[in-house]
């Protein structure tokens, strides 16, 4: 379904909003912090259309909106097509770690992981193909986000974890060419029973030329932005480096 330019904008605001705060957004919120050009009146009938069209939703009769899996979807397709500046906090130089532990596969997996989840606050996952290793990295940034506070979410993150990596092999073979980026978002993710989660999964080739994925997994309230950047970031660097 199309949407107009308007509430593609306010359905951009709604998401990155909700992605920050993890609270839903109201219209009184978006009239007195962003110049839309609309009374609040306006700017609610915008958020009721965007609810008819399944773009976001709202929880509580008095609550502000908060975006579905459809809205999600339609906010991150706009991100892969758009060439996006890669911003990366300056503490973490990716160069120097990466120029540093090429050389060494499973040092390479330990360190990869440790700084994407730190510049994405989502689990970080790497996985060598032949070799059949994985690496993780991350658990306390992910679990603190609000999503986890609901036990039965923390189990259903372990539980797609579990499956994930036991799909890791099947999922080279399915996954788009190297240094092309699938996500999986909520219901779309095949991985999860709870629909709360998504997965932010590319192929790779890591030092000597050696297949593999590398992942980003945390709630559907990820920062999409950072995530993708970061990831398209490490995967252009290591292809480069390979050819």
């Amino acid at each position: 379904m199309l949407i107009t330019e308007r509430q593609e904008k306010i359905l951009d605001i709604v998401v990155r909003e909700y992605v920050k705060t993890a609270q839903p957004v109201s219209s009184k919120f978006l009239e007195k912090k962003y110049k839309l050009g609309l009374c609040p009146a306006s700017i609610r009938v915008e958020l009721q259309k965007l609810t008819d069209a399944g773009f976001i939703s709202q929880p509580h009769t008095s609550a502000g909106r908060i975006p579905t899996d459809k809205g999600y979807r339609f906010f991150v397709d706009n991100l892969l097509t758009k060439n996006l500046a890669l911003e990366i906090n300056q503490k973490i130089k990716f160069d120097d770690w990466l120029k540093d532990e090429l050389v060494d596969s499973i040092k390479f997996l330990q360190t990869t992981t440790r700084n994407l989840s730190l510049i994405s606050s989502s689990l970080a996952l790497a996985y060598l193909v032949d070799q059949q290793v994985s690496w993780k990295e991350g658990w306390a940034k992910v679990i603190n986000e609000p999503e986890f506070k609901d036990e039965r979410n923390v189990k259903g993150f372990f539980e797609m974890i579990d499956l994930f990596e036991q799909e890791m092999k099947n999922l080279d073979k399915e996954l788009k060419p190297d240094s092309e980026i699938t996500i999986f978002i909520g219901q779309e993710n095949p991985f999860a029973k709870t629909k709360e989660f998504s997965i932010i999964v590319s192929k790779c080739c890591f030092s000597g030329k050696e297949q593999g994925l590398l992942a980003l997994l945390g709630p559907k309230r990820m920062n999409y932005d950072l995530s993708i950047n970061s990831l398209n970031y490490l995967i252009n660097f290591l292809t480069e480096k390979n050819k």
